[in-house]
């Protein structure tokens, strides 16, 4: 009688690997990304991260060969995230509002990614490419491709009708770094975001240049 064949040996089936393969990176990644968020990027060591996801040292390598590699993954991870809940949120502005309230709307549902874990997590991978020439040369292409997706999602959340206007490029970028620099505000305070002052005169300006 044949013994069974393990699923990580060269006669495994292909797909049963891949599955593996695809699921231990999952694993590590968002390991990645909950170490750096609670324990900020000097805590996010290779250690730490293989520890949370609770795989070998060499699988950890296997897929990852460098702390820098997998951090930059992480980022990637994250802004797949983002982008995602992102979707999720457009879909709730379908119908049923008026082009003045889609705009309040849309300015609330933005104004809630900068106060989400993958903001934070994000933030402390930008701050050390600032001294660490070798992240930040990786990042820096990933975070241009991103930028352009989140552009692209913020216009499907303002919608065809806002986006039209002459002066839409301006107020969604304006919006975007007055947000992120309010939103860094909140890792010395913590308050809830949905009461803060900026709120108000962010939804005032767009109306004022958009309606």
């Amino acid at each position: 009688m044949s013994s069974p064949v393990d699923a990580s040996s060269p006669a495994a089936p292909r797909g049963r690997r891949e599955e593996r393969t695809a699921t231990s990176r999952a694993r590590i990644l968002d390991a990645a990304v909950a170490c750096l968020v609670e324990s900020g990027y000097a805590g996010a060591t290779t250690l730490q991260i293989q520890a949370r996801a609770g795989v070998s040292r060499g699988r950890l390598l296997h897929h990852f060969p460098s702390r820098e590699q997998l951090l930059v993954a992480a980022s990637r991870h994250l802004a797949t995230e983002r982008l995602r809940r992102n979707g999720e949120r457009i879909e709730s502005l379908a119908g049923g509002l008026s082009g003045a309230e889609r705009l309040d709307r849309a300015i609330e549902l933005m104004w809630e990614t900068f106060s989400e874990p993958h903001f934070w997590a994000a933030v402390e991978l930008w701050t050390a490419a600032r001294t660490n020439a070798e992240l930040r040369a990786a990042l820096l292409p990933q975070e241009r491709e991103i930028g352009a997706a989140i552009r692209g999602g913020l216009d499907r959340f303002f919608g065809t009708a806002l986006t039209g206007h002459p002066r839409y490029p301006d107020v969604r970028d304006l919006l975007f770094t007055s947000m992120r620099g309010v939103g860094l505000a909140y890792a010395m305070e913590h308050r809830d975001p949905r009461t803060d002052p900026h709120l108000a005169l962010w939804k005032r300006t767009a109306h004022t240049l958009l309606t």
